[in-house]
């Protein structure tokens, strides 16, 4: 049976509150614009049929609070934290049990199930540059080479894979999105 298709879609969280003195960093919302553009951003996502068979956000307040305007707007089922999606982090480890187990760890698709014809999708939601640099070596790219906006939207077409993490510059990228491109005109 063939390989699966699979896509990586990279979501930077949306506009959040400036830094200041006593906020930390891991605490800084989402600010009430930043909201209200993620959200005519995902909806218009959803609307387009972008849902993700997982969706893996950092931990900290704006990229949650992006993950879970994702999750109201329908692009996934159900939203997990994953620390490696942190400012800093590396988020490459995430892809291996999803690229070869289809999208859930420790469970491969039975093999009487014929495959679909829609790809499988990850969702990661995090910060830049560190979505950034990894579509960037995904793609094969100069560190640097891609960089999202915030609410910003990245798809990564991967090749099937049958173990192991993917190789730099095996992955294909479909479109990279601005969100004025999505938001309604005024």
């Amino acid at each position: 049976m063939a390989a699966q298709a699979r896509e990586l879609l990279l979501l930077r969280h949306g506009i959040a509150e400036e830094r200041r003195p006593g906020l930390l960093d891991p605490g800084r919302e989402l600010t009430s614009t930043g909201r209200i553009r993620t959200r005519a951003v995902l909806d218009r996502a959803a609307q387009l049929g972008l849902k993700a068979d997982r969706l893996l956000s950092s931990p900290l307040a704006r990229a949650r609070q992006t993950g879970e305007i994702a999750l109201a707007a329908g692009m996934a089922d159900a939203l997990e934290l994953a620390q490696a999606l942190e400012p800093g982090g590396d988020p490459l480890p995430l892809l291996p049990v999803w690229l070869v187990a289809g999208g859930d760890a420790g469970s491969a698709p039975a093999a009487s199930e014929p495959p679909s014809p829609f790809p499988r999708r990850l969702l990661l939601v995090g910060h830049e540059p560190d979505l950034g640099l990894l579509a960037a070596r995904l793609l094969g790219a100069e560190p640097g080479a891609i960089s999202l906006r915030k609410a910003g939207m990245a798809l990564l077409r991967l090749p099937p894979a049958e173990t192991g993490t993917p190789l730099a510059g095996s992955a294909r990228l479909e479109w990279l999105v601005r969100p004025k491109l999505w938001l309604p005109c005024p």
